[in-house]
């Protein structure tokens, strides 16, 4: 969490493509049209999680295919300001910019699509939050967030989709990518992997108990 995948204004050190060339100088190399230098997806620099990175140019044209063909697993723990009305669902409800604020994005009616489903694991909290896995089928922008606060049940800590006044004090969203599962681009097997919640996060949902 806080930090920013690719650099741009503002952020034009201390990014995780910074990180990666540091390690890694020859994906500055890789022939990439777009300057992914390795990159198959991103994450919102307010999330923490899994990546996916790619060494060659063969390996991101093959993930990137995955991702873009829906065949790349991908879950996500979110702690919620309110329990959902169902304890499983899914939502579709096609995102797009917000055409009021430029720097958001909306349900839209003609949005692209976005699909998301979820499953309530923990709503053991005093003040009716809820901790929900959510497994995304399409990759749009904020995603999960957008959908999350259409539901009238906004990430906890989401300062942008949330409430206005904030019920819990933190510095980042309360999203993390916690399973991605692909096919390796060169031998075809099938891989999945795991990340747990931060420290951090489990701390904050001790003292919400």
């Amino acid at each position: 969490a806080n930090m920013v995948v690719h650099p741009g204004v503002g952020n034009e050190s201390g990014t995780l493509v910074n990180a990666l060339l540091a390690k890694y100088p020859h994906l500055a190399d890789l022939g990439d049209a777009e300057e992914r230098h390795g990159i198959v997806h991103r994450l919102d620099k307010d999330t923490s999680g899994l990546m996916v990175i790619a060494k060659t140019l063969d390996a991101l044209d093959d993930l990137m295919a995955q991702f873009r063909l829906r065949e790349v697993d991908k879950v996500y723990l979110a702690l919620l300001e309110r329990t959902p009305k169902t304890l499983t669902g899914r939502i579709d409800a096609p995102i797009a910019r917000d055409p009021k604020q430029r720097k958001r994005m909306a349900v839209v009616r003609d949005g692209k699509a976005a699909v998301s489903e979820f499953k309530v694991i923990d709503d053991n909290f005093r003040h009716g939050q809820a901790l929900v896995e959510f497994k995304i089928l399409t990759g749009r922008t904020h995603q999960i967030r957008v959908h999350a606060a259409f539901i009238g049940c906004p990430v906890v800590g989401d300062n942008i989709y949330g409430f206005r006044k904030q019920r819990v004090k933190m510095k980042r969203n309360f999203l993390h990518a916690a399973q991605l599962g692909f096919d390796h681009p060169e031998s075809g097997e099938h891989m999945d992997f795991e990340s747990d919640l931060p420290v951090g996060l489990e701390q904050i949902m001790m003292k919400l108990r």
